[in-house]
């Protein structure tokens, strides 16, 4: 019979520029660390499987679903949640576009929306309006924004403002 390894494990993350050390048990999720060790709270716990998106972070400048990374496997990396993305009390392009466009409702969202778009965005694939709805096809809004979240996200990404 298996045995399940109960201790901790320390990792250490940059997240949003600052160095952390954590003891976490090997099942914990990158989203649950942040969130539950860490008090960042604007990733979201939406569906906990991956499907919608709403717990988006970026890691290393890419964006993944922290709900599907196990906290070990990041174990040195850099991660920027919502909470990292302005600078200061200025607000990324991202956040301004979002508000002008009023790309968001309950808000649920908005803060994986904004981490996948600037991850999208910093890879270079989308060039197209239909580009940009397939790339961000993950982030999932309920409250039906979508129109609003891809014009915030065209207007920055014509803009040539990709911070």
């Amino acid at each position: 019979m298996r045995q399940i390894q109960t201790t901790m494990t320390n990792i250490t993350l940059k997240v949003n520029r600052h160095q952390y050390s954590l003891d976490v048990l090997p099942w914990v999720s990158l989203l649950d660390a942040l969130r539950d060790r860490l008090k960042l709270t604007g990733a979201k716990k939406g569906c906990d499987h991956g499907q919608c998106g709403a717990c988006t972070v970026l890691c290393g400048g890419k964006r993944i679903l922290s709900c599907m990374t196990l906290a070990v496997m990041k174990d040195g990396s850099e991660v920027t949640t919502i909470e990292g993305i302005a600078n200061g009390d200025e607000l990324h392009p991202l956040q301004k576009a979002f508000i002008e466009h009023d790309a968001f409702q309950c808000g649920y969202c908005t803060p994986g929306q904004i981490c996948s778009a600037i991850g999208m965005l910093g890879e270079g694939k989308a060039h197209t309006r239909d580009e940009v709805k397939e790339l961000m096809s993950g982030n999932l809004c309920r409250c039906g924004a979508n129109v609003g979240i891809i014009d915030a996200i065209m207007e920055v990404r014509e803009g040539g403002n990709r911070e």
